[in-house]
């Protein structure tokens, strides 16, 4: 006979909350591939236009804004001709790399599962 595992519907709950909190920040096509880019380097904006395959300059305007005001990504003006702006994850900002580490393995493994190939 089985034995039923507890369930404690609060703790799912606030569980499930969480995760909703999550995505509800990171949500969208393109900003954990904005957070993936600066997890290893400081960039300027055309860099992340370059690395964030397929994203236009306003989308990746508007997403670094956010990123932005969520306290994830600062934004620093250099005072060159032509102004440079570069961005870079805050502390805040870092403690996602785990996260991104985590998918970017299981995107590997999923590829590897799905087509037979690394």
């Amino acid at each position: 006979m089985l034995k039923q595992l507890d369930h404690d519907p609060k703790k799912c709950t606030q569980h499930i909350m969480a995760v909703h909190d999550a995505m509800y920040i990171l949500n969208g096509r393109w900003k954990i591939s904005i957070i993936a880019s600066l997890c290893f380097n400081t960039l300027r904006f055309t860099d992340l236009l370059r690395e964030v395959e397929g994203i236009s300059g306003k989308m990746l305007s508007r997403e670094l804004k956010n990123l932005e005001e969520n306290q994830l990504v600062t934004r620093t003006v250099l005072n060159t001709q032509p102004i440079t702006v570069e961005y870079q994850l805050t502390e805040y900002g870092h403690t996602l790399k785990e996260v991104i580490d985590s998918l970017a393995k299981w995107g590997h493994n999923h590829r590897k599962k799905i087509t037979g190939k690394e």
